[in-house]
C-alpha cells in the first residue's frame, strides 16, 4: 500500500519541473505545465468514465492539503457522490445566494427599468422613485432583498399610513409589486409580505375609513346648462377647451394634448391615439353639432388645437382650473364633469342610453373581462346619438 500512496514529498514536488503528470497515489497527481506552473489534479472513474478535477494550485495548496482534498474526494465516491458534481452544485447553492443578497433598492430600480416603457409619462417613474427614496429606502433599502419581511414592511407604512394615507397606500402597493419581481426573478421565496387582504390588513387600518376616498367635486348635471351658457361668454382658449371637454365628456389632458391631425372635420370625428389615453387604447369620439362649432371658431395656429403661451405648446391643467376659480366655481373641478356627464346618463329621465355606451363615451374599460373579451367594438354610430344629446341638452337653458 505504501509503494501505491503518498509517493511524492514535499521536496519532490519542489523540484520537479519536468511537464505533465506525477503521481502520488489514491487519483492525486502533480501536474506541471509547459511554464513550469504547479497544480494539483484528482482523476477518477464514474460511470466508466474517466474524470479530472482540479484541486488548486501549488502555490496555495501544499502536498498536505491536496492529500487532504484527494482523502475527501475518494470518500464521496465511496459514498456514491460525485465529486465534481458535489462541486458544481455547491457553486450554484453558492451563487443563488450571492444572487439573493440584492438588496431591496437594487430590486426596485431593475423593477421600475424593467416597467419604465409601460409607464406613460417620465412624471410616473419619478412618483415611483420618489415615493420609494423618501418612505421605503432609509428603512429596508440596503437590506437583501430576501430579508424584507411583514415587521419590516409595516415599519416603512405606519408611520404615514394616518397622516399620509394615500401616499401610504401607493407605498405599499409599490412595494408589493417589486417584493413581487423579486420573487419571481428568484431572489426571495415565500408570501409577499406587502399583500393587503388577509395579510396586512389584519396589522393596519383601513384606509378608506381614516381617509375616505374623494371623487373630483363635480357640477350636479341639472346645472351644467346654465354654467355652459356662462362658460361661453368666457373669452379665452382655456375656455373653450373647457367647453369641448364637457361636450365630448374626456379629460382634461385628452383635450390639452389635442392635435388637429387627429380630428377629421369632414367626418366629425376625433381620434386620440392609444399614447395619449389612460387605457393606452385607441379611443373615437363623435363631434356633436356643437363641438364642430366650436373647432370651426378656433383660429389655427399650429398642430395644437388649444394652444398655451406658445403655438406648440398645450395649455397648462392650471389655466383650466384658473377659468373655473374666475366663474366662481372654484369648488368643482373639469376633471368632475365627467361624472357630471355620467350622471346624465344615468338619472335624465329620457335617456335610454345603455350602460355600455355611456362606459364607452368615457373610454372607460369594461369590468367584466368576459364581456370585454366579446365585446370588440366601440359602439361608435350609438354613441353618435348619444353626445349629440348630451350637446343639445347642454345647450338647453331657458
Amino acid at each position: 500500500m505504501a509503494s501505491r500512496i503518498n509517493k511524492l514529498s514535499a521536496i519532490l514536488v519542489g523540484r520537479l519541473d519536468k511537464p505533465g503528470y506525477h503521481g502520488d497515489g489514491g487519483g492525486l497527481w502533480l501536474q506541471v505545465s509547459r511554464s513550469g506552473s504547479k497544480s494539483w489534479i484528482f482523476r477518477y472513474m464514474r460511470d466508466g468514465r474517466s474524470h479530472e478535477m482540479g484541486l488548486g494550485s501549488c502555490i496555495t495548496v501544499d502536498l498536505a492539503g491536496a492529500r487532504a482534498k484527494a482523502r475527501a474526494c475518494r470518500q464521496m465516491l465511496l459514498d456514491g457522490v460525485d465529486p465534481l458534481g458535489q462541486r458544481r452544485d455547491a457553486r450554484r447553492a453558492h451563487a443563488l445566494d450571492e444572487a439573493k443578497r440584492i438588496t431591496f433598492d437594487e430590486c426596485a430600480a431593475a423593477y421600475i427599468d424593467a416597467h419604465r416603457g409601460s409607464w406613460k409619462n417620465t412624471k410616473h417613474v419619478a412618483q415611483w422613485e420618489n415615493t420609494i427614496a423618501t418612505y421605503a429606502s432609509p428603512l429596508i433599502g440596503g437590506l437583501p432583498v430576501a430579508a424584507v419581511d411583514t415587521d419590516l414592511v409595516v415599519k416603512v407604512l405606519r408611520p404615514i399610513w394616518r397622516n399620509k394615507t394615500e401616499t401610504a397606500v401607493r407605498l405599499r402597493g409599490r412595494i408589493e409589486a417589486i417584493l413581487g419581481w423579486a420573487t419571481v426573478s428568484k431572489f426571495r421565496q415565500g408570501d409577499n409580505p406587502a399583500r393587503w387582504r388577509g395579510h396586512l390588513d389584519n396589522l393596519l387600518a383601513n384606509p378608506n375609513k381614516i381617509a375616505p376616498v374623494k371623487n373630483h367635486p363635480a357640477l350636479p348635471w341639472r346645472d351644467v346648462g346654465g354654467f355652459m351658457d356662462e362658460l361661453r361668454a368666457c373669452e379665452g382658449v382655456a375656455a373653450r377647451a373647457i367647453e369641448f371637454t364637457i361636450l365630448t365628456a374626456c379629460r382634461s389632458g385628452e383635450v390639452r394634448g389635442a392635435r388637429w391631425s387627429e380630428i377629421d372635420l369632414v367626418a366629425k370625428v376625433w381620434t386620440i391615439p392609444a399614447g395619449r389615453m389612460k387605457a393606452g387604447k385607441e379611443h373615437r369620439v363623435p363631434l356633436s353639432i356643437a363641438a364642430m362649432v366650436l373647432l370651426k371658431s378656433l383660429e389655427r395656429v399650429g398642430d395644437v388645437v388649444f394652444p398655451g403661451r406658445g403655438k406648440d405648446l398645450p395649455l397648462s391643467d392650471m389655466s383650466l382650473t384658473a377659468v373655473l376659480r374666475r366663474m366662481g366655481h372654484g369648488d368643482i373641478t373639469v376633471h368632475g364633469f365627467r361624472s357630471t356627464f355620467r350622471d346624465w346618463c344615468s338619472e335624465e329621465a329620457s335617456n335610454a342610453f345603455s350602460r355600455e355606451v355611456c362606459e364607452h363615451a368615457l373610454a372607460h374599460s369594461l369590468p367584466d373581462k368576459v364581456e370585454a373579451a366579446y365585446r370588440r367594438g366601440d359602439l361608435f354610430e350609438k354613441r353618435v346619438t348619444l353626445m349629440q344629446a348630451w350637446a343639445s341638452y347642454c345647450a338647453a337653458w331657458p
